[in-house]
């Protein structure tokens, strides 16, 4: 029962709280107030009614319509709500019963936030960086104080078995390697390609990652240079193109949070190692 109701539950409650981050992704750039006014149409700004609050299936039962004006509604908004409790359940059965999948809900969560705020406005707010880091952080002290697993949430062996150590070298590493390729491509073009909102989310990822923080930079470029191709040979863009590079490194560090050492393994059998 257990193996059964732990990612139903977890589903039902990322639903509940992809809600809220909709309320954060809106509100958060234009610093609004996330508790005031309730939730209402940004058209006729009556507010929402409880019963057509229901993640998903509301929007479902009102045709992605606003029942008072009839203004149509961004299908984001469930689409925000589904990645949500994605993101939850597979934390849930990826860690089990454990303080490393509340930890790993956490991490999710804010970078769907992240993600979708980047997608908006090709930024990534310092403040939520700083909490993401801040919470990463609190977790690593946890398990160095108390020899409890919580952070990071792939471990190594060595020196950088000990919470810590790991947190702050693989944040380092991270920041460090990202803000590099930023100088040397800024000097080389002669322009900047890489923000650094892009390296503080990176730095911000080693408490939660250790080492394999450094593997999301890679894997997020892979992310981004296919989906770059694709738009290209649509038509719908150039590979020079500028876009927000933070929902590729959200989905880079989901990836190595799920299966970081199997790509690493991967990657160095590709070396015959």
């Amino acid at each position: 029962m257990v193996q059964v109701l732990w990612p139903v539950g977890l589903g039902v409650l990322g639903l509940v709280f992809g809600s809220f981050a909709n309320v954060v992704i809106w509100r958060f750039p234009r610093g609004e107030s996330l508790s005031s006014p309730a939730s209402h149409c940004p058209a006729c700004e009556h507010p929402v009614r409880p019963f057509d609050n229901v993640p998903v299936l509301s929007w479902l039962l009102l045709r992605g319509r606003c029942r008072d004006c009839g203004v149509s509604i961004s299908p984001r908004y469930p689409a925000v709500e589904l990645a949500s409790g994605a993101l939850w359940v597979l934390a849930g059965v990826r860690f089990g019963v454990s303080w490393m999948t509340a930890v790993a809900i956490v991490f999710f969560y804010l970078l769907l936030i992240l993600s979708f705020i980047d997608l908006d406005t090709m930024r990534l707010p310092n403040p939520i960086v700083a909490i993401l880091a801040g919470l990463g952080l609190v977790a690593v002290l946890v398990g160095q104080l108390t020899d409890v697993a919580v952070a990071p949430l792939l471990a190594v062996g060595g020196v950088l078995s000990q919470p810590l150590a790991a947190a702050i070298v693989g944040g380092l590493l991270a920041g460090g390697v990202s803000l590099g390729i930023a100088a040397i491509y800024s000097g080389v073009r002669g322009r900047s390609g890489f923000g650094m909102g892009d390296v503080k989310l990176l730095a911000a990822m080693g408490p939660f990652l250790g080492i394999y923080a450094v593997g999301v930079l890679f894997v997020g470029s892979v992310f981004a240079t296919v989906w770059a191709v694709g738009s290209s040979l649509r038509g719908g863009g150039s590979m020079s193109m500028k876009f927000p590079f933070g929902p590729f490194l959200a989905l880079g560090a989901v990836a190595m949070t799920l299966i970081g050492p199997q790509v690493v393994r991967w990657y160095v059998s590709l070396f015959g190692m």
